[in-house]
């Protein structure tokens, strides 16, 4: 089973029980407790400045930059092993943490290196 759409672990985890009780009720045997792997997160946040991904490209490793073909940099984050979409607008898509944690940790390590390096502007 492949639960999507959750908006936590938690959740996620509520919802397979939820179907595996609907099943078991429908006669299907379900004998075992379901064991539920979280296998990606996808999460969004917004920095609230300008970044400038020109300049990303070349102050920060494992970046890939072609505005030609989309509009964000992706960036390949090695510790936590998370992936980001970087839009200059300030927004962030990060994709393949398996524990929230994960997400919140990687978040605030790129805005810190995006600070320390001067490619995000506040107004």
């Amino acid at each position: 089973m492949v639960c999507t759409g959750a908006k936590s672990e938690k959740e996620a985890r509520k919802a397979v029980g939820k179907v595996v009780r609907e099943l078991r009720n429908k006669g299907i045997p379900i004998t075992d407790k379901p064991v539920v792997t979280i296998q990606n997160i996808v999460a969004s946040a917004a920095l609230g400045g300008e970044i400038d991904l020109e300049n990303v490209v070349y102050k920060l490793d494992r970046v890939m930059y072609e505005p030609e073909q989309f509009p964000g940099a992706v960036y390949r984050m090695a510790d936590p092993q998370v992936v980001f979409l970087i839009f200059s607008a300030g927004k962030l898509v990060c994709v393949g943490a398996k524990k929230e944690e994960q997400v919140y940790q990687a978040v605030d390590k790129l805005q810190k290196i995006l600070e320390e390096k001067d490619l995000i502007f506040y107004p």
